[in-house]
């Protein structure tokens, strides 16, 4: 009998185990699930999002385990992820308060899974029996928002300095012309000596004359004095002589444009201690008594007679004193230099093959930056490399290499390629803010946000050229987008170079970043730029989807796929607009 019993009781106890796994499962159909955000979105090309998983009270049965198995299904394609386990012992007072669970789930995002959903799929088991019950897959969220994924990658060409100044340029050549004690006529000697052959020779070359400067100075003595227009007629002396060589060039027109300014120095001791600190012939203690003496007290004539009582004085009257009897001819040259046209010639003859020889390095360098053609630059930046093998030279064919790649999707990748051996070597001479501006561009293209990122950061640190700094920034926002890191892709977008590209991931990052209105903003100073930017009308739409301004949705769209009609089918199929299917206005922008 009591055998009997016992069979009795293990059977009943094997038959209640059976039922819990059904019970579990019947019961999970009032579990309460729920996944944020959802849509799904995809935010540095990953999908992140949250499960928080909440069972009935008295669901989970002792001994238990209940698994939320979750799925990721776009078409054909599916992702398993991972699990949420609740098991009943970890859960003593389940059969009052409800288990609740939150995980976070993650996975890389590509395009295949665009238009997807989350399933997820319970399964109760006893681990003992091994036993398992499963109920229905059934669907908790849809996925993906993939307006991030809008992000434009731009691209800058960081060109460094050429070096070369194509300004007018002055270049000093002094001439000086000494006189007889108290006297003012320009004398033979002079006049055909070395000086004055070679002044006659400078005005017989007619070099381009911005002004002639001529500076007439008496010694200190009373007999020089005594004329106190003697400096003045000194300076003249030579304005004549100058004058009267431009006639016998025919310089005609050319003497016009050629300022004279004559400067007469009277009573000033500035010349006198000048030569005296550059005199050898006496002692630096002497020479102080001298100093003294012309800064002390008194006139011009005190100090000069006080001077005649040192004991030096003599000498100092037989070496110094002439030099001071002069006409100091100052002229600025206007150096000669090729013009643009001429330069421009050059570059299209180095281009195709033709010698370097007639330029200079900074010349090569600017007469690159003349010609707006490309394959012009590459070959004259090349002759640059092989003709100085400059840092600069190297920077700025990659940069080069960068401009093309642009024009040049297709070709990208090789043209990066070339554009980072460039770097390398440019980096190896001297790291520079244009190079590694440029590498946040060849890595980019290389699709590398991260490095492209740091390359860019470094650039800016660097102190680079506000040129450069608004130009490095705008691809600075393209990388911030694509790392999602918003907040500071709107900075830099504020500060790059105001073109349609760079407005349009301002406004990006401010629609992702929530602030809908001032994105509608930069999506229309794009749109002001270029009229034909359907993406900017498109990106705009959405961020008036997301504010609810249905007449704004409408108006974008319009201008989205009046520009690209491709853009219909992808309005239909984004979850953005999910509120707007059934509007009819909507329906009929989409026509």
């Amino acid at each position: 009998m009591k055998r009997l019993a016992y069979a009795i009781a293990i059977t009943a106890i094997l038959s209640l185990s059976g039922c819990s796994l059904p019970n579990m499962i019947k019961a999970a159909q009032e579990q309460d699930l729920t996944v944020t955000p959802n849509p799904l979105e995809v935010h540095a090309n990953t999908v992140d999002f949250e499960l928080a998983a909440n069972l009935p009270v008295k669901m989970l049965k002792k001994g238990k385990v209940y698994t939320i198995n979750t799925f990721y299904k776009a078409g054909d394609n599916e992702k398993a992820l991972e699990s949420i386990e609740f098991k009943a012992d970890d859960y003593p007072n389940s059969g009052e308060e409800q288990p609740r669970q939150t995980k976070s789930f993650s996975f890389p995002y590509d395009e295949s899974l665009k238009s997807g959903v989350i399933e997820i799929q319970g399964v109760a088991s006893d681990p003992k029996s091994a036993k398992v019950k499963e109920t229905p897959r059934m669907e908790v969220a849809q996925g993906i928002i993939t307006t991030s994924t809008l992000v434009e990658s731009v691209y800058f060409a960081a060109y460094a300095d050429h070096g070369y100044n194509n300004k007018e340029e002055l270049e000093p050549v002094n001439i000086d012309f000494f006189f007889l004690q108290g006297r003012s006529d320009f004398r033979y000697s002079e006049r055909t000596g070395e000086r004055g052959k070679e002044l006659e020779a400078f005005i017989a070359d007619k070099n381009a004359t911005k002004s002639v400067t001529i500076t007439g100075s008496h010694s200190p003595e009373g007999t020089e004095r005594i004329n106190s227009k003697l400096a003045e007629e000194r300076a003249k002396k030579i304005e004549a002589f100058y004058v009267k060589n431009m006639k016998k060039y025919d310089y005609k027109g050319l003497a016009d444009s050629i300022n004279f300014i004559i400067k007469p120095v009277i009573d000033d001791w500035t010349a006198f201690k000048a030569e005296l600190n550059t005199y050898e012939g006496i002692s630096s203690e002497e020479k102080s008594s001298y100093l003294s003496i012309v800064n002390g007290a008194g006139s011009f004539e005190e100090k000069e007679k006080s001077l005649r009582k040192l004991a030096s004085y003599k000498k100092v009257f037989k070496d110094v004193y002439p030099k001071l009897r002069a006409a100091k001819t100052g002229i600025l040259k206007i150096k000669v230099k090729k013009t643009d046209a001429e330069m421009s010639v050059l570059a299209k003859q180095i281009s195709e093959g033709a010698a370097d020889s007639l330029l200079t390095e900074e010349e090569l360098m600017y007469a690159a930056s003349l010609t707006p053609s490309l394959k012009e630059k590459e070959a004259i930046y090349t002759a640059a490399t092989k003709k100085s093998d400059s840092w600069n030279s190297h920077n700025n064919l990659a940069a080069v290499y960068i401009a093309m790649a642009s024009e040049d999707p297709s070709n990208a990748t090789s043209l990066a390629e070339k554009a980072a051996t460039q770097l390398e070597i440019a980096n190896n001479k001297k790291e520079s803010a244009e190079a590694y501006a440029n590498l946040g561009s060849v890595y980019l293209i290389q699709g590398n946000a991260q490095k492209s990122y740091d390359a860019l950061t470094k650039a800016g640190a660097m102190g680079a050229s506000n040129d450069v700094t608004k130009g490095l920034n705008g691809v600075k926002a393209s990388t911030e987008i694509m790392l999602a890191k918003y907040a500071d892709a709107i900075s830099s977008g504020s500060s790059s170079e105001e073109k349609a590209q760079n407005l349009f991931n301002k406004g990006l990052a401010q629609l992702l970043n929530k602030d809908f209105q001032n994105a509608i903003a930069s999506f229309d100073e794009a749109i002001e730029k270029d009229s034909n930017y359907a993406m900017a009308n498109y990106a705009a739409a959405v961020a008036s989807a997301r504010a609810n301004k249905v007449e704004d949705v409408v108006k974008y769209i319009k201008g989205a796929v009046s520009s690209n009609p491709d853009l219909k089918e992808m309005a239909v199929k984004d979850l953005e607009f999910r509120a707007f299917v059934g509007n009819a206005l909507f329906s009929e922008a989409l026509k």
